[in-house]
């Protein structure tokens, strides 16, 4: 079994306009949702063997605002990356790591709920990552492979999903 962590980056600041995506930071509640995701991905459990990440700013600023450990791996694949992208690089990074999470974007992300959960392992926590997998949304699957090259379409249960409104309701649900 290997387990996969997904990280969305916090809010952009779309007020940068001047910048390209790529070079757009975070807003103010996006630095504070990674703060909070950060604290709960450190208090979750699962020890991070690789942390493989885009190298856009926003996810940047996200990883930096989170501390969440270990040191990131720059693939920039991994920026607005399909599921095909996604899985291509967990299979090429994973190694010989049990633990991998990925930090990047919609819609990639939030299409991995869908490429990586068997219709018979749905549950509760999938119903609530389908409809959205907003900034900062943090999502844990365990995965029935024992090789990072095995990973495939239905391999995977999601066993874990917070966003920062679950952590501080005066984000709203909008966040």
């Amino acid at each position: 079994m290997k387990i996969l962590g997904l990280l969305r980056h916090a809010k952009s600041d779309w007020g940068q306009s001047d910048k390209r995506d790529f070079d757009r930071g975070l807003n103010e509640r996006g630095l504070k949702g990674a703060r909070l995701i950060g604290e709960h991905i450190r208090d979750h459990g699962v020890k991070w063997d690789r942390l493989v990440a885009s190298p856009a700013e926003r996810v940047k600023l996200t990883l930096e605002e989170a501390s969440i450990g270990p040191e990131p791996e720059w693939d920039r694949r991994l920026y607005l990356a399909s599921t095909e992208t996604i899985c291509e690089v967990a299979s090429e990074m994973g190694g010989d790591a049990d633990t991998l999470l990925l930090a990047g974007h919609n819609p990639g992300f939030g299409d991995m709920v869908f490429e990586l959960v068997a219709p018979k392992n749905e549950n509760d926590l999938f119903d609530e990552a389908k409809v959205k997998f907003p900034t900062a949304a943090f999502a844990v699957f365990e995965l029935d492979i024992d090789d990072w090259s095995d990973l495939s379409e239905g391999c995977g249960k999601l066993v874990h999903f917070a966003r920062p409104r679950d952590l501080d309701a005066d984000l709203g649900p909008e966040y």
